[in-house]
């Protein structure tokens, strides 16, 4: 059986970073980072399981974000030690994760709200702010369930983007949008089911931005909120007026950020 590869984007020369992207989307979501940093940096942008051109999902095992970082390797090999990695959402969840495997590999993060709910579950069993996104992604499976992707795609983007947010979807980005929703439950296994604990996490003893967005849901923030006590070395930085999907809504501003983290870190 052949070994998995990913798909990346690369451009630039310079000190190793990749971006890692939010699920329901793939590496073309970095395409204004990538510009931005390529002068001075070498960008990778991967595509995750069952996005953009890498690998489907796997259908016949659960996936946990160690088989995330296992998609990585090459390119983690690749990129060579003293790497900074970027991540939103699922993509900073795998970050995290990343860092914790290679420890002494990675020299700094710069993590938009990573949704490791299960710490949220952790510190405090339901009812509690994860409920949110626990009912959205039971909502997705049940519609894909009755074969309507649609309204899958439905509850989970009105979740994380506000209510209406899929009907005002352009109809060209609807059908990769409907695609990636089938490994829905996935996500939510991998990430409910996430072994590290915040513990682990506080040995992460390096420079991190955590970016968080006034408008997010409670379970986001609130995992931004448990990684901002936990983590050693950690900048936060609120965005008034975005929300959790502020990477994409909002490129410019939180490029900006980023791209100036990354400057300081070299």
């Amino acid at each position: 059986m052949s070994t998995p590869l990913p798909h990346v984007r690369e451009a630039g020369a310079g000190p190793g970073v990749l971006c890692l992207h939010a699920n329901a989307s793939s590496s073309s979501q970095w395409r204004g980072l990538t510009d931005r940093l390529a002068p001075r940096f070498h960008v990778r942008a991967a595509d995750g399981y069952g996005a953009g051109k890498s690998p489907p999902w796997p259908v016949d095992r659960v996936l946990g974000l160690h088989d995330e970082v296992a998609l990585l390797e090459p390119v983690l090999a690749a990129a060579g030690d003293g790497l900074l990695l970027v991540g939103h959402s699922y993509g900073a969840a795998v970050a995290l994760k990343a860092t914790l495997m290679h420890p002494g590999r990675v020299r700094a993060l710069a993590l938009y709200e990573p949704t490791l709910f299960g710490l949220l579950d952790a510190q405090s069993p339901p009812p509690n702010a994860a409920d949110g996104i626990r009912r959205a992604v039971a909502d997705a499976e049940a519609a894909l369930a009755r074969g309507d992707p649609a309204a899958a795609a439905g509850h989970f983007i009105d979740y994380w983007m506000g209510a209406g947010a899929w009907t005002a979807t352009p109809e060209a980005r609807r059908g990769p949008i409907e695609a990636a929703i089938a490994n829905v439950g996935g996500w939510g296994r991998a990430l409910f089911g996430e072994p590290a604990t915040l513990a682990d996490l506080a040995r992460i003893d390096l420079p991190v931005l955590l970016m968080t967005g006034s408008a997010s849901p409670a379970s986001s923030l609130g995992v931004a909120g448990l990684l901002a006590q936990a983590l050693p070395r950690v900048q936060v930085v609120a965005f008034d007026g975005l929300g959790h999907m502020g990477p994409v809504t909002h490129p410019d501003t939180v490029n900006e950020a980023v791209a100036a983290f990354l400057d300081h870190c070299r």
